[in-house]
């Protein structure tokens, strides 16, 4: 592929003295310690060694060209756990993206002062101004034993704010998206059928012979049908954890339906790729063993498929087309279904039958009234058992990470936080915090409902409407049925990146019309 092909030319060392100077001081003490390594017969230091050269290659073609640069951080944000966890869950390697981000961000704002970029105005900045200030006043809150966990709190929820303008400059042609999402296919390809062999072999693929304390757990664990007693293993994939994987299947579903939507209507050029993808994603929610996932991604498909019938273009009779897609979604489905059973059979029904024994109203041991209702308002309630629940604890102290804070940088564990979303959100930023949320999540959608109404009936359509629906089910279902979705790196970039492709989505028609005003009827 062209998105692949195209990185290299982007590590020649660029001009500036001191970033040649830096770079040169990468390889020199890179070097240093793989002689070290080689030496000692230490593969650990090694594997350092090998980092520190692959970092210092991908600072300088990000530094170069921000546009290959966001190709590298997608991928690093990808397959930054399956580096972590085999160099001994390393916390330096966990916060290699949020280096590589602002590397990205340098590379960006540099360009864009030589450059003419098209620019756009956050549609809902005023929301996300009173969020951002009032998270920056959390820092400080007395009932938070350290400030490092408001850091920590600040970094989660805006870092990745900027790939909105990244994404939207980046999208300036319907090529560079073509390109960019079948680099994302090629990604939750290889990722998801990764995840399906580890379901099938078990722990020991993709993972290290010894696993860290902090992560052995997250990445061994298994999951038993209530009533048969089938035990199927949840996969992590390229992950640390199988939630993590989970989060990432979702994001990849929401993808791989929005493309291929938006492929059947535009362009046959991609197509087998995108619906590769699709069969591949669904055969891997199957086998996750994840309830959630697989109510979640069963959600989605409903509503996308009503959504793209709504959207579609009825008046050119082209509507036709997608129920085709949907007829290839459902086909794709079975055929994976279909595969599985017959290969793995095994595999297979310990899962089906974790699904519906666990699921099935009709069940005896369904939990599928608990686990979407009474479990979810049971832990909203365990926030107001708190006593500073009013004006909260402080930014970051209900936050992922918070227990490497603890261990890191010896802070005192705060041991508040509610497996909610809405209610971490309350615990730490108060009862304000939580308005604020709850207005930027609906300037966030109803925002992106704009940009989507206006591209009915147009090919670009699915894709505005699989990435509305994507903000929509983040901020507030997923945050109301379980921990602080939002915090997952996995679906935060994806949320910020993917709004700057919608925002841009909507100057596609008016660029399609103008290109062909300029063709004169014997050109045509």
């Amino acid at each position: 592929m062209r998105a692949l092909s195209a990185i290299s030319p982007s590590l020649r060392l660029p001009r500036s003295p001191l970033i040649t100077f830096a770079t040169v001081m990468v390889v020199v003490i890179g070097s240093y310690k793989a002689a070290e390594a080689i030496i000692a017969d230490d593969l650990m230091s090694l594997g350092y060694s090998a980092l520190i050269f692959a970092a210092g290659a991908v600072v300088v073609a990000i530094l170069n060209d921000w546009r290959r640069g966001l190709y590298l951080l997608v991928a690093w944000i990808i397959f930054e756990d399956m580096v972590r966890k085999y160099l001994g869950n390393n916390m330096a390697i966990y916060f290699a993206k949020d280096f590589l981000a602002i590397i990205l961000y340098i590379s960006f704002f540099r360009a864009k002062r030589t450059q003419h970029f098209a620019t756009f105005r956050i549609p809902f900045r005023l929301p996300l101004l009173l969020f951002f200030w009032l998270c920056c006043v959390q820092i400080f809150n007395p009932q938070s034993t350290s400030v490092f966990y408001g850091l920590l709190g600040m970094k989660i929820n805006f870092l990745y704010v900027p790939l909105m303008f990244v994404g939207y400059v980046f999208s300036e042609s319907e090529e560079d998206l073509h390109h960019f999402l079948s680099f994302m296919c090629v990604l939750i390809i290889l990722v998801a059928g990764l995840g399906v062999v580890q379901s099938i072999v078990g722990p020991t693929f993709l993972n290290p012979r010894v696993l860290q304390d902090d992560i052995r757990e997250l990445s061994t664990l298994y999951r038993t049908a209530p009533i048969s007693g089938a035990i199927a293993y949840r996969p992590t994939s390229v992950f640390v954890s199988a939630a993590r994987f989970q989060d990432f299947l979702i994001v990849a579903w929401i993808i791989s339906l929005g493309f291929s939507g938006y492929l059947l209507l535009r362009t046959k050029r991609g197509r087998t790729l995108a619906f590769t993808t699709v069969g591949l994603v669904a055969a891997a929610v199957l086998m996750s063993a994840s309830r959630g996932v697989f109510m979640w991604t069963g959600g989605i498909t409903l509503v996308a498929i009503a959504g793209f019938l709504w959207g579609a273009p009825w008046r050119e009779r082209e509507a036709l087309r997608v129920v085709r897609a949907v007829q290839r979604v459902a086909l794709l489905i079975g055929a994976a279904i279909l595969i599985l059973m017959l290969v793995f059979p095994e595999a297979l029904g310990s899962r089906l039958a974790i699904y519906s024994e666990s699921l099935m109203p009709d069940s005896p041991a369904s939990e599928l009234v608990r686990r979407t209702q009474t479990y979810p308002l049971l832990q909203l309630q365990y926030t107001f058992a708190h006593e500073h629940w009013l004006l909260g604890y402080g930014l970051g102290t209900c936050t992922l990470g918070g227990q490497y804070v603890v261990r890191i940088l010896h802070a005192q564990p705060m041991l508040i936080a509610v497996e909610s979303g809405i209610g971490n959100m309350t615990l730490e930023l108060g009862i304000l915090g939580m308005i604020f949320w709850i207005l930027l999540g609906l300037g966030i959608t109803f925002s992106a409902w704009t940009v989507v109404t206006s591209l009915r009936g147009t090919p670009w359509f699915p894709l505005a409407f699989a990435i509305f629906f994507y903000s929509g089910i983040l901020f507030f279902p997923m945050m109301f049925a379980g921990n602080s979705a939002y915090q997952d790196f996995v679906f935060n970039a994806n949320l910020w990146l993917l709004l700057g492709i919608l925002y841009r989505l909507k100057a596609y028609p008016d660029a399609l019309n103008s290109a062909s005003a300029q063709i004169s009827p014997g050109q045509a």
